[in-house]
């Protein structure tokens, strides 16, 4: 699949697959901006993705090297969406041990996955299809 991506920022890095059978491909930062809360990272690049499909946003396994987390969890980026791909971290407390760690300019800090979506037409019902689980939910499938 090809999908159209436009750099904003001349240093910024076409995000490619480290390994093969990787399912994101790692985002760089270009910049960075710390609101006294969150940190913002822009990675310098726009992209067309096609439309039924989505782009997912997600930490890197080396964030729990960082004294950040993902404010939104995943980001989430629709087909519409022609602008910069940022992330915004909130910054955990720092530690006693003397400082944190955070993500600088030219450092990976998420990664990318565009994968397919339905378009889904809800209909609404009375009764819902009886399953083995049925209404449990909260670990009511294990101990």
């Amino acid at each position: 699949m090809q999908v159209k991506i436009k750099k904003l920022n001349p240093n910024a890095i076409i995000p490619s697959y480290a390994k093969a059978g990787d399912a994101g491909m790692d985002l760089v930062a270009t910049s960075m901006n710390f609101d006294g809360t969150q940190i913002t990272y822009g990675t310098g690049l726009a992209i067309e993705i096609p439309e039924g499909f989505v782009g997912l946003v997600f930490p890197r396994s080396s964030i729990r090297k960082t004294d950040l987390s993902l404010s939104n969890s995943v980001g989430v980026i629709d087909s519409g969406y022609r602008g910069e791909i940022q992330a915004t971290f909130n910054q955990k407390s720092l530690s006693s041990k003397g400082g944190s760690f955070l993500y600088g300019v030219g450092d990976r800090i998420c990664q990318l996955m565009i994968i397919p979506h339905p378009h889904v037409d809800f209909v609404e019902v009375n009764e819902l299809t009886n399953t083995e689980r049925g209404e449990g939910g909260f670990g009511s499938t294990g101990k």
